[in-house]
């Protein structure tokens, strides 16, 4: 046991940690270990792989990912805004340079080849964009005088123009809606908020008329006898043949043909296999760790905080709710992960990055160290 009256490193940490929700992260991961082995052995055969080759990579990503997120808990606010700095300035040059030098796979180029490491610079990106967004927006409230507002639309064009290079949507589409979550939360006009959204619509209408695949998938959602529409056949049947409670671990049938179970359907193979009940706790956990964080951020008075939190919390929530609802044919697909569960060591680790911010922010400091921590910032600049 750690004891309160005890001042350690680890027992200062473990007493101002938000427990619960690292307690649901940590059940999030370790249900991403169950579902891989349901959902990745079938895949892994179909590319003459060995039967737990996945898995096993699964559970060797978790171990940075896990270290990530310990490391990124302890750290005062402001190191977090400076190592988010670090890691922007870093991803924006990786993603800038992987039309040019990454392979190209499915008509899209987001990949780049780091000593023999397979890395997708853009899922980094996110998160730090987050930061500095917030930042942004919580010097706007602190000095209206500051044009904050205007260096944040300029980051939110310079990532847009990037992801859009590649080309990824998907990724544009998240962080497009995060920061204009953020945008209105930080006091900005409705008419403003509608202008962007606006502008974010003829994009849209501009990438169907412009970029083949996007058409594809359009069409296909609206009128599925308009192409294939292979994966979600096969999801939307896991959750009819799963039913409640499931075919029972490693029953699942559908899995051996669907492509893409162990990473965007793995929420379809767990359909399949455990149920719609275990559908239900995975969405529970992911709403839990939303709503405790925008509650968490709500009682915050600190800007830069309050900005960062609920940023953190959309963009994790925003994504599981994209891949659930891909699965279930709510939406067209835009090939993202569903957190901590599905395989991909880029999404792993920059979720862990994400979620290690979003416990040091949500830490139950006292007050004169938050006022201290606060002025200190604003009598030096975050880099």
């Amino acid at each position: 046991m750690v004891s309160r009256a005890q001042r350690t490193p680890f027992g200062d940490w473990w007493w101002t940690i938000d427990r619960l929700t690292l307690a649901a992260i940590v059940v999030l991961m370790l249900g991403g270990i169950i579902l891989s082995l349901a959902a990745s052995p079938p895949v892994a055969a179909r590319l003459n792989l060995e039967p737990f080759h996945f898995v096993n990579r699964h559970v060797l990503f978790l171990v940075p990912a896990i270290l990530v997120l310990l490391t990124v808990s302890v750290l005062p606010p402001r190191h977090i805004r400076r190592l988010a700095l670090v890691v922007f300035i870093v991803s924006v040059v990786l993603v800038a340079a992987t039309p040019i030098f990454g392979a190209e796979i499915k008509g899209a180029r987001r990949w780049l080849v780091i000593m023999g490491v397979n890395i997708q610079p853009s899922e980094f990106l996110k998160p730090a964009f987050v930061i500095l967004t917030a930042w942004l927006f919580g010097e706007s409230a602190r000095r209206p005088e500051m044009p904050a507002n205007t260096v944040a639309l300029g980051l939110l064009m310079l990532v847009v123009s990037l992801l859009v290079l590649q080309p990824d949507f998907g990724q544009t589409m998240l962080i497009a809606l995060v920061w204009g979550a953020l945008f209105f939360m930080a006091g900005m006009r409705l008419i403003w908020v509608a202008g962007l959204g606006g502008v974010a619509a003829v994009g849209l209408v501009g990438a169907y008329f412009t970029v083949p695949h996007v058409a594809r998938r359009i069409k296909r959602f609206i009128d599925p006898s308009s192409g294939d529409t292979y994966n979600i056949d096969y999801a939307l049947e896991s959750f009819a043949r799963g039913g409640w409670l499931g075919r029972g671990p490693g029953e699942g049938t559908l899995k051996r043909t669907l492509p893409e179970g162990h990473t965007d359907f793995i929420f379809a193979v767990a359909a399949e296999e455990f149920g719609i009940v275990l559908c239900l706790v995975l969405a529970a956990l992911f709403a839990f760790i939303v709503i405790r964080a925008l509650r968490n951020a709500l009682h915050n008075e600190d800007p830069f905080t309050r900005f960062a939190v609920s940023g953190l919390a959309i963009l994790f929530g925003l994504q599981s709710a994209i891949n659930m609802a891909v699965n279930l044919h709510l939406m067209p697909a835009k090939g993202m992960t569903l957190p901590f569960v599905s395989y991909g060591g880029s999404s792993m680790i920059s979720l862990a990055y994400g979620m290690g911010m979003l416990l040091a922010l949500t830490r139950d400091r006292p007050l004169a160290e938050m006022m201290a921590s606060r002025d200190a910032y604003a009598m030096r600049s975050p880099a």
